[in-house]
C-alpha cells in the first residue's frame, strides 16, 4: 500500500520489519490504512539505532493508537516461556 501522497503520522517505531508488518496487518483488519517503512535498515548492526516505523493517516492516528494499545495489552498476557515454537529443521540455525 502506498500512502506517499497522504498526510501521515508515525504510530510507532519497532525494532524490526516483522513486528511492524504484524501491526500493519492488525490495523488493516480494523479498517485503518497503514504501512511499514524503514524495514530494510532495521537489521543493520551499526552505531545508529534502526527500526521500522508504522505510518498511518493523521486522521486515523487516535484510533490506531487505541488499537495498538489493545494489541500490546493482549500480547502482555502471553507467557512466552510456555509457547512451543518447535525445534529448527535440519540445517536451520537455532533462533
Amino acid at each position: 500500500m502506498n500512502l506517499d501522497d497522504e498526510n501521515l503520522s508515525v504510530l510507532t517505531t519497532v525494532p524490526g520489519e516483522f513486528e511492524a508488518s504484524a501491526i500493519v496487518s492488525a490495523l488493516e483488519a480494523e479498517g485503518i490504512r497503514a504501512q511499514a517503512v524503514g524495514g530494510f535498515t532495521a537489521g543493520f548492526k551499526a552505531e545508529a539505532p534502526g527500526g521500522a516505523s508504522v505510518m498511518v493517516l493523521e486522521a486515523d492516528l487516535p484510533r490506531a493508537k487505541q488499537i495498538l494499545a489493545d494489541l500490546r495489552k493482549e500480547g502482555a498476557g502471553v507467557d512466552w516461556s510456555k509457547v512451543d515454537v518447535d525445534e529448527p529443521d535440519a540445517g536451520e540455525p537455532p533462533v
